[in-house]
């Protein structure tokens, strides 16, 4: 985040351009200024809303008079309330109007929880809020996850209730509950500008100045919000910026007042106002289409007054279109893939002994692979059909005193790739890496290459097949520093532009400062012949670091992810196998 003001690599990067993060509520500037205010990040929106189906009638003389009460089950097995519908007299086949909010967090599994009441007559004058549960009859309940609901094609999931002990009452069918779930985004409609600036003041004394945009909100409170900053171009008075895109929510409306400031980079952060202007997005269309410049102001020396200058501001283009969320993809049928690699070097010490990373507990306590496969697999498997999931081991010596860098952690010999690979489910990649720790012996070095160019070729030729509806996510655990750092980033680089994401979990004490490297939230990655990497692709979390706080690994492992598959949808033009209407 430091990358929005003043980190040298990162503050050179486009925000809000080509580059931006891709989720349709944030960027980095957002993010910036809500953390820093203590703010928790943004989050996609979903409303809730239900209907129920052949309930049981719990009435003698009429017919029930559903409730319907949704809870958000936590770690530890207590329900927080999330919200009541209203009550329908007389009815078994109810449709709610009233709707749930709900925060959707992509990388939290979210178990929700519907209790369906018959509410007593005598309190039907009473607000459902105040309602005491206890004193009204229970009808029957149903679980699911928050991303069951949202990766339905329609949105939309039918439950069948049961009783609170978990079976429906005996021979009494008590209904079903039908919730669907809606993102609740004001407007999918984004706005494509390119800016471009003549005449600007020169700020520099040995050359040029080093020229960026930053665009901020007026609030009505007071005051400004960043929403976008456009990449650093160097030593130019005349320069042109690579696209800026933003969404409606990020400026309001058309009307709403924007400050647009050009600044002069200096590695410090002390960057030095070139000029300023305020306009709106009607004011920069307006531009656009009469091909005309806006001149920058500074404060003048006189108090209250400005200074206009000769630089100018110029919309070159100006393109209003459809911009799709995360959501819109995997409702409509594109899956992420998971993949998981796991480091079997000596440093992790003999498996045998209860000080090793690779201890298996008999009392059946999760070691940290162990724990980093069931949290970030049990997310994942949700946004993927098939759960068949590619297991490889690395650095470990698997026949005859060879040491592999990639195989199969299920023990097929010959191809490591495709179904040769795979095991079934979450369950399938713990019982393939317990049963791969009694075969294989540790050895070494840690070399990261061999697997991310396996997974790069599983994904390449997935991106070949025709209408290709797949993203993979490769998880690698590790307790050791990547000895092959170049070759590492190497394969990142030439992954960079395939449907691949890919997390690393280091476990144990190492120094893991040189795995930064690889997670290139500042700067994009470079590989030996100049390369740059067409996206960050690198999520690297200690686990250690993790636990000292009160995030998990995998949420901290996973936030990112639905940013980096936006971007390589974007970037390719890819849209979601059916089109929304626009809503405006």
């Amino acid at each position: 985040m430091g990358g929005c003001f003043s980190d040298m690599k990162g503050a050179k990067e486009a925000i809000g351009g080509v580059n931006q993060k891709a989720t349709n509520n944030n960027n980095d500037a957002v993010d910036f200024f809500y953390t820093s205010q203590g703010f928790q990040p943004l989050f996609t929106q979903v409303e809730l809303s239900f209907s129920a189906y052949d309930l049981l009638d719990m009435d003698i003389t009429s017919k029930s008079d559903p409730m319907l009460v949704v809870y958000a089950k936590k770690e530890d097995g207590k329900f927080e309330e999330l919200g009541r519908t209203e009550v329908i007299t007389n009815c078994l086949n109810p449709e709610w109007i009233e709707k749930i909010n709900i925060a959707f967090h992509f990388e939290i599994v979210q178990p929700l929880v519907f209790h369906v009441y018959d509410i007593d007559t005598t309190y039907h004058s009473v607000s459902t809020k105040t309602l005491k549960l206890k004193d009204q009859d229970f009808i029957g309940e149903a679980t699911c996850n928050l991303s069951e609901i949202v990766t339905k094609q329609n949105k939309s999931l039918t439950l069948k209730l049961q009783s609170k002990n978990g079976n429906i009452n005996g021979k009494k069918n008590l209904g079903t509950v039908t919730i669907r779930a809606e993102e609740t985004v004001s407007s999918r409609s984004v706005v494509e500008i390119i800016f471009r600036c003549s005449h600007l003041d020169n700020k520099d004394i040995f050359s040029k100045s080093d020229p960026f945009l930053r665009i901020s909100r007026m609030v009505e409170s007071g005051g400004t919000i960043p929403i976008c900053k456009t990449e650093v171009i160097d030593n130019n008075l005349n320069p042109k910026w690579k696209p800026v895109c933003l969404n409606f929510q990020q400026f309001g409306s058309k009307e709403t007042p924007l400050i647009i400031e050009c600044f002069h980079f200096n590695s410090s952060g002390n960057h030095v106002l070139i000029g300023k202007m305020q306009k709106s997005i009607a004011d920069l269309e307006k531009l656009c289409h009469e091909r005309k410049g806006a001149n920058f102001v500074v404060p003048s020396k006189r108090k209250g007054q400005e200074k206009v200058l000769k630089g100018q501001l110029f919309v070159d283009q100006y393109n209003e279109k459809e911009q799709f969320s995360f959501i819109d993809y995997i409702s409509s049928g594109f899956e992420l893939n998971f993949m998981v690699a796991i480091d079997f070097t000596a440093s992790n010490g003999d498996p045998q002994k209860s000080d090793s990373l690779h201890y298996i507990d008999v009392s059946g306590r999760l070691n940290s692979y162990q724990k980093a496969i069931m949290e970030v697999g049990e997310v994942i498997q949700f946004y993927d059909t098939d759960k068949m999931f590619p297991a490889w081991g690395f650095g470990g010596n698997i026949h005859k005193g060879t040491v592999s860098h990639c195989f199969n952690l299920n023990g097929a010999l010959g191809v490591n790739y495709g179904a040769n690979s795979e095991v079934v489910g979450v369950e399938g990649i713990m019982d393939a890496y317990s049963k791969a720790l009694r075969s294989v012996t540790l050895s070494g070095p840690t070399l990261f290459g061999p697997v991310i160019n396996t997974a790069a070729q599983m994904a390449a030729e997935s991106l070949s097949s025709y209408n290709s509806t797949k993203y993979y996510v490769l998880l690698i655990i590790t307790d050791g520093i990547v000895t092959d750092l170049q070759e590492s980033i190497n394969a990142v680089v030439n992954a960079s532009d395939l449907p691949l994401s890919i997390l690393i979990v280091g476990v144990g004490s190492a120094d893991f400062t040189s795995m930064e490297v690889l997670d290139a939230d500042n700067a994009r990655l470079r590989n030996s012949t100049g390369r740059v990497a067409a996206r960050d692709i690198v999520q690297f979390v200690p686990m250690r670091e993790v636990q000292k706080g009160q995030i998990s690994v995998v949420q901290s492992l996973l936030e990112e992810l639905p940013d980096q598959f936006l971007s390589f949808m974007r970037s390719r033009d890819i849209k979601p196998l059916f089109s929304h209407p626009k809503m405006q």
